[in-house]
């Protein structure tokens, strides 16, 4: 039995994330198990763990900090796969700009940064903010959750900040980079975790080859 804890502090569409790992599951033809649960003994328990995230930094915080959740994702980190999702990612980091700036989990070096008000694609053209829809992601070296997606397969995000794609990126451990007036690191991968600015449970069939990918990975990078 894959036991697979979706870490549950009232942010995100939760279900949607536990049907998508059931589906690739049963595509694997593994008996699973995938409980949506911010109790850290059913999360230890487990063998690997879901940290999504949606909405603003603040009140995510607020409750990943009301909750401990910061201390049951390192204990997690430090034994099973992690994948985190979107704020999940952001959270990891040192800091956001977002509400003002907010002090993250720093398990990630870094600041989350806002995209901007006046935002130009490389041909002068304005883009939108929040970054919303399908986007190219450059795989940025070799990982098992990379295995079976073509480079720059295409990726549904939904997000007004991000991690920047800069200097700092090989000690971060960018694994995917997309660019929407920015280079954003779109996807961060250590030992243990793997984590993604976009949704993968929204991302059709590259999204949910990234899940069963997760659901066969042993944790090394």
């Amino acid at each position: 039995m894959n036991k697979i804890a979706v870490i549950d502090y009232g942010m995100g569409n939760l279900h949607s994330v536990a049907k998508a790992l059931e589906h690739v599951g049963a595509q694997l033809g593994q008996q699973i198990e995938v409980v949506v649960t911010p109790d850290p003994q059913l999360i230890a328990a487990a063998d690997r763990v879901i940290f999504p995230g949606v909405g603003a930094i603040r009140d995510c915080m607020a409750e990943i900090n009301r909750l401990e959740i910061g201390r049951i994702v390192r204990q997690a980190i430090e034994s099973k796969p992690v994948f985190a999702i979107c704020v999940g990612m952001q959270a990891l980091m040192t800091r956001s700009e977002e509400n003002g700036g907010v002090d993250c989990l720093g398990i990630v070096d870094g600041q989350v940064r806002y995209f901007g008000d006046a935002l130009n694609d490389e041909a002068g053209q304005r883009l939108k903010v929040p970054h919303m829809g399908w986007n190219e992601v450059e795989q940025v070296g070799a990982h098992p959750l990379w295995q079976g997606i073509a480079d720059r397969s295409r990726f549904y995000f939904v997000h007004s900040y991000y991690v920047p794609h800069d200097k700092d990126s090989l000690e971060r451990g960018v694994a995917g980079v997309a660019r929407y007036g920015k280079e954003v690191a779109a996807v961060i991968a250590r030992p243990n975790l793997f984590a993604t600015q976009f949704h993968p449970e929204k991302s059709q069939e590259a999204g949910l080859s990234l899940l069963r990918n997760f659901l066969q990975w042993d944790g090394q990078a």
